[in-house]
């Protein structure tokens, strides 16, 4: 009956927003509070249910959207990102632009989070679909489906280092695993696909396309990079001197402090708003004048974010994705293919892929063992299940929605569907390794 209940939820979720046409953060609020009372949480509880699943969501990321918008805002209106479109123009022709996202996003994607790399690339990808006169979705799916897969697949991204740590896996080892299996789902999903969508038009409510400046207004590439990328630069750097300096304490914790992806986007603003506004002439009262602007284009899209937050917390605290995944280990399947089939149904009803990768971690745990299941490999498999089929209560669907102005069935068409071929590539190329092994 619960399950039937999650079901009915998302549906409910669903026709909503895209039938009733209800405000989006007024339909997850109905739909959570409708949810957990059908689900038997107490009257009492609800509310700060709410309050929880609103304040965990938006407190991880409220601030890195926040400033990675005004970095955004900022690489957009000081030229940058309109001098490094032009240079990705000259390098790789109109012809493997796609390809040229794609790796820019596998790069970026290695160390930051996914929400985190959307931010920050997000304004390359206005600028570069300006400058070739192409749909933002052609141009921004692939280098977002390669962010995408690095995050749920790869370390040192949460979901895959807990479950490293929870199946006993090998680092190393399901790094290169993890790399053999994300290339072909990144080929596949990015450029591939997005000859597809070619012909699909959007239209973005977020301004992060300013006016074409001369070239001699144009801060040089070296400052547009350096700038724009800061943060992966910062994050990479203390990651790297944690790793080689594990033995002095003191070093150690000074690089996880500049390296936490907050404080690695404070001190970007801080430097960018020298590097990219005064330096090049800008008034301080004009910089921040771009970022107040930045704030208010991103003000919707955070509440739409928080609040699917609270449909998977409510989800979470009633115990349901733990009564359907008690259903689901009664198949005979394959370990592998089991593990990856429950994060997926758990992905398709809490939203969150790091939440539905840790749930499914414990539920899938007595896959391992001597005769079970290779641990590297299962980290793998749940990694690749946690991505499939994201839709409406996944923040990420919004913020691919909000920021590149599509219509819902566009966004399944789009984002969902990338998502899902991410996700069944991924599983297809890891029992294809458990064979070879």
């Amino acid at each position: 009956m619960d399950v039937l209940i999650l079901l009915g939820c998302i549906v409910m979720l669903v026709l909503l927003i895209a039938w009733a046409k209800v405000n989006t953060f007024l339909a997850f609020l109905i739909v959570s509070v409708t949810a957990a009372l059908l689900l038997g949480m107490p009257a009492t509880r609800i509310p700060q249910t709410v309050n929880k699943g609103l304040g965990d969501t938006l407190g991880s990321l409220s601030v890195i959207i926040v400033l990675g918008a005004m970095l955004g805002k900022l690489v957009a209106f000081s030229g940058a990102a309109q001098k490094i479109a032009t240079v990705l123009k000259n390098t790789f022709g109109y012809r493997y632009i796609t390809w040229a996202m794609s790796l820019t996003g596998f790069i970026v994607g290695i160390p930051l989070f996914y929400n985190v790399g959307f931010v920050l690339l997000i304004p390359i990808i206005f600028s570069v679909a300006y400058n070739y006169r192409l749909p933002l979705v052609y141009v921004g799916l692939p280098m977002l489906a390669s962010l995408s897969v690095m995050h749920g697949f790869l370390p040192p991204h949460p979901s895959p280092m807990a479950l490293v740590s929870q199946f006993h896996a090998d680092l190393v080892k399901t790094f290169i695993y993890g790399l053999i299996v994300a290339v072909p789902a990144i080929i596949i999903a990015g450029p591939v696909f997005a000859k597809a969508l070619i012909k699909m038009q959007s239209k973005p409510t977020v301004t992060l396309q300013a006016n074409d400046l001369p070239n001699h207004e144009l801060p040089g590439i070296t400052n547009s990079v350096i700038s724009a990328l800061l943060p992966v630069l910062i994050i990479l750097g203390t990651t790297l001197i944690a790793r080689l300096c594990s033995d002095h304490i003191a070093m150690v914790n000074v690089a996880r402090f500049i390296g936490d992806p907050t404080i690695a986007m404070i001190l970007t603003i801080c430097i960018a708003t020298y590097t990219l506004g005064m330096r090049l002439g800008k008034k301080l009262t004009d910089i921040m004048t771009i970022y107040v602007e930045a704030a208010k284009d991103i003000a919707m899209i955070l509440f739409i974010i928080g609040s699917a937050g609270i449909l998977k917390q409510v989800f979470v605290e009633t115990g349901v994705s733990h009564s359907l995944a008690a259903i689901l280990q009664g198949l005979t399947l394959p370990p592998l293919l089991l593990a990856w089939l429950i994060t997926a149904v758990l992905r398709l009803c809490l939203g969150s892929a790091t939440v539905a990768g840790l749930t499914a971690a414990g539920i899938v745990f007595p896959l391992i063992g001597p005769h079970g299941a290779d641990p590297n490999l299962m980290v793998l498999a749940v990694g690749s299940g946690s991505l499939f089929c994201s839709h409406v209560n996944d923040s990420s669907f919004w913020l691919f929605k909000e920021y590149l102005g599509l219509s819902i069935k566009q966004t399944f068409l789009s984002w969902s569907l990338m998502e899902t071929l991410v996700s069944v590539i991924g599983i297809i190329g890891i029992l294809i390794l458990d064979q070879l092994k």
